[in-house]
């Protein structure tokens, strides 16, 4: 197996174990703050009683060439494929369907990978109301300012 399958399938399974907190910050994100980008870095994992946690930001669309542009111009930072990618990445978040797709942006060490997931096996609203269902019991890798920020929806009240 090669080390780009590795890599692969680490990035693959990454995402299907914390789908639920990855989604519930893109439904979030969306609220609040429209289209844009879920950014999520395992270089700073932290663990308590729950787990392994790591950062999660939504970087919104107007924000977002600053962002990249920043980001990716540190010399330690990659992405995979690096030509035309931020023009890429523009057009995704310009066209995506936030209730049922999300764009991620995965950063592990020195590089970043871009993924437009689509065809979900739960949508980001879906993600998002089943943890604020469970927030007591779940508490995803949010900090207590995010939460304060978001918007509050009675999910009594959603069609």
């Amino acid at each position: 197996m090669s080390e780009a399958t590795d890599r692969s399938n680490w990035h693959q399974d990454f995402i299907a174990s914390n789908l639920l907190v990855i989604g519930y910050n893109a439904w979030a994100g969306h609220l609040s703050q429209k289209r844009g980008v879920i950014v999520c870095s395992t270089n700073s994992p932290t663990v308590g009683i729950g787990g392994e946690s790591f950062k999660t930001h939504f970087v919104r669309r107007s924000r977002l060439v600053p962002f990249l542009n920043a980001w990716l111009a540190n010399p330690d930072t990659g992405i995979l494929p690096h030509h035309f990618m931020v023009a890429h990445i523009l057009e995704v978040v310009d066209n995506y369907y936030p209730a049922t797709e999300v764009v991620l942006l995965l950063e592990s060490f020195d590089q970043v990978t871009f993924f437009y997931l689509k065809n979900l096996p739960i949508t980001p609203r879906q993600c998002y109301e089943q943890v604020c269902k469970t927030w007591d019991e779940f508490q995803p890798g949010v900090s207590a300012w995010q939460d304060e920020q978001l918007p509050r929806v009675d999910l009594n009240h959603i069609n």
